[in-house]
């Protein structure tokens, strides 16, 4: 949900979350890389007049999440968010059906959710879309909320009131950014570092 007026923002606590993680370690999910050079020193710019809301233990790279599918796992399904190198397989097989092209996106203005900063990305072909249609018929996502493609700028670190955001993003000097998108990364993270590394497995180029 978008960030309301006069509204407390939602904080990450920093700490291990072993209710969530249950001591299984790499949790996977299909991203679109940041790798331009001069969007990556924009991103951190913007980043610059929130860095005392943000929280500031950030590793991870800037990205686009296309679909998250769960903790990786060579063997069978134990809990609901398990996600078995099979079903990846599977997904592989399905993407490659879709004999994607490169395609553009564009990087438009700054907003926020609750609980973090994000810019928001403009897909106009839908082909964000297509391609999660076609990875959920090889797994359900996890946690699957309205999908809104965007590239994470923070997460908060307090419940401070949802003004003080907005004064600043709508006080912010924006740019927009056209990417190219020449390849799909199928990745994880490990789940006990708070935004920690995203790790590529597996790279599908396109075209």
């Amino acid at each position: 949900m978008l960030l309301q007026a006069s509204t407390q923002l939602i904080a990450t606590e920093l700490r291990d979350y072993p209710e969530w993680h249950l001591g299984r370690s790499d949790y996977g999910l299909w991203y679109i890389e940041i790798d331009q050079p001069e969007l990556i020193r924009y991103l951190d710019q913007l980043r610059t007049p929130f860095s005392n809301l943000l929280i500031p233990s950030n590793q991870r790279q800037y990205h686009i999440t296309l679909f998250v599918c769960g903790f990786l796992t060579a063997d069978f399904k134990k809990y609901d968010d398990d996600f078995q190198l099979v079903q990846l397989n599977r997904q592989i097989d399905l993407l490659k059906q879709l004999q994607l092209k490169p395609f553009e996106l564009e990087i438009t203005q700054i907003d926020s959710f609750s609980s973090a900063l994000f810019l928001q990305v403009n897909d106009t072909n839908n082909t964000l879309s297509k391609i999660r249609q076609q990875l959920a018929q090889g797994s359900n996502e996890i946690a699957a909320l309205d999908y809104c493609p965007h590239i994470t700028l923070g997460l908060y670190q307090q419940t401070w009131q949802s003004d003080i955001v907005l004064e600043r993003i709508k006080n912010l000097a924006t740019r927009q950014f056209k990417i190219q998108v020449n390849h799909l990364t199928f990745g994880y993270y490990k789940a006990q570092i708070l935004q920690g590394l995203l790790y590529p497995y597996h790279q599908m180029r396109l075209g």
